[in-house]
């Protein structure tokens, strides 16, 4: 079986393409920080391992829309490695990722501090408050239990 899950943060902005089919893919990084922090590392960063994510589909479109630079996101998906010579002539490798699932973890109030996330519209997502949604609200002391 080959199903990885990373949680790490977004290095760049998505970007969505559409393949010559007409299928939308979503392609993005996320850096997941190691555990062990490595006592040599420059200004106390920790090592990071950059994985790239391609998300497809209706998927795909919902993370260009939502996700940003710096977001923290749970992927979950087969991973592959791909080999290829560097601009140096070096061979490297590079983690890909194809997402199965994809959980967006930064709270609305860290991503608005971060920059450009909006919620859907009213319309669009269920409203907070009880009494809108049909619920009258209950004291707790009214409670039974």
């Amino acid at each position: 079986m080959n199903k990885l899950t990373i949680i790490g943060n977004l290095t760049r902005d998505p970007e969505l393409r559409t393949t010559s089919a007409g299928v939308n893919v979503c392609d993005f990084t996320v850096a997941v920080n190691r555990r062990n922090r490595n006592r040599d590392a420059q200004n106390g960063q920790p090592e990071a391992d950059f994985f790239r994510v391609s998300a497809w589909r209706e998927r795909g479109e919902l993370c260009a829309k939502y996700l940003a630079k710096g977001r923290k996101v749970c992927v979950v998906g087969p991973v592959s490695v791909r080999t290829y010579q560097a601009n140096d002539g070096t061979t490297r490798a590079s983690l890909e990722v194809t997402a199965d699932e994809v959980e967006f973890l930064s709270s609305r109030n860290d991503a608005e501090a971060a920059g450009g996330y909006s919620a859907p519209a009213a319309a669009d997502a269920p409203s907070a408050e009880p009494q809108a949604a049909g619920f009258t609200a209950v004291e707790t002391d009214e409670l039974p239990f």
